[in-house]
């Protein structure tokens, strides 16, 4: 059985966002009122659909499976580029949306 072959998916950091009026209700004293983690434009490359290093390990839960799909060659048909999604990492006080796309080699 011939091994799979993936692409790899470079993943942006696209916009972190902010939402204070939820942070302001549900965060406790002392949190950052956005993601400390990410500058807008980071970029990572995930190779063989492994998490790359440094990427947090909470918006990998986010994006994996999305990562997967373009690695395997497949398109979202509703995003304008194929080879391209666009998804926000689960952190409801510190949002933060990638742009995935995959490295068609």
């Amino acid at each position: 059985m011939a091994a799979t072959k993936y692409h790899d998916v470079r993943i942006t950091v696209l916009k972190k966002l902010e939402v204070p009026e939820i942070h302001q209700e549900y965060a406790a004293e002392g949190v950052h009122s956005h993601c400390a983690k990410y500058k807008e434009g980071h970029e990572y490359i995930c190779k063989s659909v492994v998490k790359p290093e440094g990427f947090c390990s909470w918006a990998w839960v986010a994006v994996q499976d999305k990562v997967v799909f373009l690695a395997l060659g497949h398109d979202y048909p509703w995003i304008k580029q194929p080879g391209t999604e666009i998804v926000c990492c689960a952190d409801g006080l510190h949002p933060v949306l990638y742009k995935l796309e995959r490295i068609d080699s």
